[in-house]
C-alpha cells in the first residue's frame, strides 16, 4: 500500500524537477525571452507603423503627336490625373517613351491620338494607347483600373479642345444646310482605352510567387542551418579542439561555408527543376542566370546564418532570430506586399536582407528573361561580403574566448 502511494508521487516530482529546471533555463536567458516575446511585436509594430497601404503615383509619359493641335504642357493635364498618376513627360516621340517603359523607368504610357478633332466631328471614338509593363497580377489588374479610369479623366481635358474648334465648325456647317451628326455616345466618351502590357507573359498567381517562394526558402534554409552549427561545436566543446588545434578561424568558416552551400544548392537545383518541370513555371533566361542569382543569395544567406551562430549562447536563440528573420521577411521584402507601399525608412531596411534581392532577381530572370535592376546583383553580392568578414571576425573572437 505505501509503495502503491509512493509511486505517484515520485513521478510527480520528477515531472516537476523538469518543468522547474526548463522554467529556470529559460529565466536565466532573458535576452531569448525577450527576443521570444518582444521580437514579434516589434516587427509587427514596424509593419503596422510603416505599411500606407496605396499604391505610390504611376510615373507616366503622355505621347501628344505634334499635329494633334492638343497641349504639350504637363501642368494641363494633370489636374485630370488625380492622385494615382503623376505626368512625369508630355512628349512626341513615342519611341524614347516606351523605351523609357521596357527599362522600367516609368510605369505608364499614354499615346494620344492625332486626329481627335476630325475623329469627334466624324462621329468616330479615338483610341487612346495605354501601354505598361507588369508581371505582378495584382498590378496588372491596377493599371488596367488606373488607365480606364484616367481616360474618363482625360477625355474632359481632350474634348475641350476638340468641342472649342468643333462648335464653331457645326454652326458654319449648320448655315451652310450641312450639319453633323454627332453620336451622343461619342460626345459622352469621345476617346476609349487601349491598354497593353509590354510584359513578356502574363504569369498566373502560381508562376509569379513560385521565384519568390524558392528565394525566401533558400535564404531560411541558409539560415536555419548555419545558425545551429557554431553554437552546438560551442556547446559541446568542439571550440576548445578548435582553440588548440592547428586549425585557423578562416579555415573554419569556409569549411562551414562549403558544407551547408553544398546542401543548399543541392536543394535550389531540385527545387528549380519541380518549379520548371512540375508546375511548369516559365524559365526565359538562360538557366546560368538563375544560378548566379541562387550563389549569390545562398552566399548571403549562409553568412547571415554564421553570424546569428556567433553571437547566440543556445540553440534556443539561434533558432528564435532565425524565425524572426523569417518573419522579417515575409513581411517586408516584397514577398506579399510591394515595397513601394512602405515609408522610406523600411524600404532601405528591407534591402538589407539577402531576400528582398533574390526575390526581385529571381523574378525578373525567370519570368522576363533578363532583369533592369542589375545593380541588385551587386548589392546581393556586397552583403555576403560583409556578412563573410564580420563572421570572420566572431569566428576569431569566440576562438579566443573559448574555454
Amino acid at each position: 500500500m505505501r509503495d502503491f502511494l509512493l509511486g505517484p508521487l515520485k513521478s510527480w516530482t520528477r515531472t516537476t524537477a523538469f518543468v522547474g529546471k526548463d522554467v529556470i533555463e529559460v529565466v536565466r536567458r532573458p535576452g531569448a525571452l525577450f527576443s521570444l516575446i518582444f521580437g514579434p511585436f516589434v516587427i509587427m509594430g514596424l509593419f503596422g507603423l510603416g505599411y500606407s497601404g496605396q499604391y505610390r503615383p504611376l510615373e507616366t509619359v503622355l505621347v501628344v503627336p505634334a499635329n494633334s493641335n492638343l497641349p504639350t504642357d504637363p501642368n494641363f493635364y494633370q489636374p485630370y490625373l488625380g492622385e494615382s498618376v503623376h505626368l512625369a513627360q508630355v512628349t512626341n516621340d513615342a519611341n524614347a517613351a516606351r523605351d523609357q517603359l521596357q527599362r522600367q523607368q516609368i510605369d505608364l504610357l499614354v499615346i494620344a491620338p492625332a486626329n481627335v478633332e476630325q475623329n469627334f466631328l466624324t462621329g468616330q471614338q479615338s483610341a487612346i494607347d495605354i501601354e505598361y509593363n507588369e508581371l505582378d497580377p495584382v498590378r496588372d489588374n491596377y493599371a488596367r483600373f488606373v488607365a480606364y479610369r484616367q481616360v474618363q479623366e482625360l477625355n474632359r481635358a481632350i474634348i475641350q479642345q476638340a468641342v472649342s474648334s468643333g462648335e464653331q465648325y457645326v454652326v458654319q456647317s449648320t448655315g451652310s444646310q450641312q450639319a453633323v451628326q454627332i453620336p451622343p455616345e461619342i460626345v459622352a466618351a469621345p476617346t476609349r482605352a487601349e491598354p497593353k502590357n509590354l510584359a513578356p507573359l502574363s504569369p498566373n498567381v502560381v508562376a509569379f510567387f513560385a521565384p519568390a517562394v524558392l528565394a525566401l526558402v533558400l535564404q531560411h534554409m541558409g539560415v536555419t542551418l548555419t545558425a545551429l552549427s557554431l553554437v552546438r561545436e560551442r556547446l559541446s566543446g568542439a571550440m576548445d579542439i578548435f582553440r588548440v588545434a592547428p586549425v585557423r578561424a578562416l579555415e573554419i568558416l569556409i569549411g562551414k561555408y562549403l558544407a551547408y552551400a553544398f546542401f543548399n544548392l543541392s536543394i535550389a537545383a531540385a527545387t528549380c527543376f519541380l518549379l520548371v518541370g512540375a508546375l511548369h513555371v516559365p524559365l526565359l533566361s538562360t538557366p546560368g542566370d538563375v544560378a548566379i542569382v541562387v550563389v549569390l543569395l545562398s552566399f548571403a544567406s549562409l553568412g547571415l546564418g554564421l553570424l546569428i551562430s556567433t553571437v547566440v549562447d543556445s540553440e534556443r536563440g539561434a533558432v528564435q532570430l532565425s524565425m524572426l528573420v523569417l518573419l522579417a521577411s515575409v513581411f517586408f521584402s516584397g514577398f506579399v506586399l510591394p515595397l513601394d507601399q512602405f515609408i522610406t525608412p523600411l524600404r532601405i531596411a528591407a534591402y538589407g536582407l539577402p531576400v528582398t534581392h533574390g526575390i526581385q532577381l529571381l523574378q525578373d530572370y525567370m519570368l522576363r528573361g533578363s532583369t533592369n535592376q542589375a545593380w541588385e546583383l551587386q548589392v546581393l553580392a556586397g552583403i555576403g561580403l560583409v556578412l563573410f568578414l564580420v563572421t570572420s571576425f566572431t569566428v576569431r573572437r569566440n576562438l579566443r574566448s573559448a574555454d
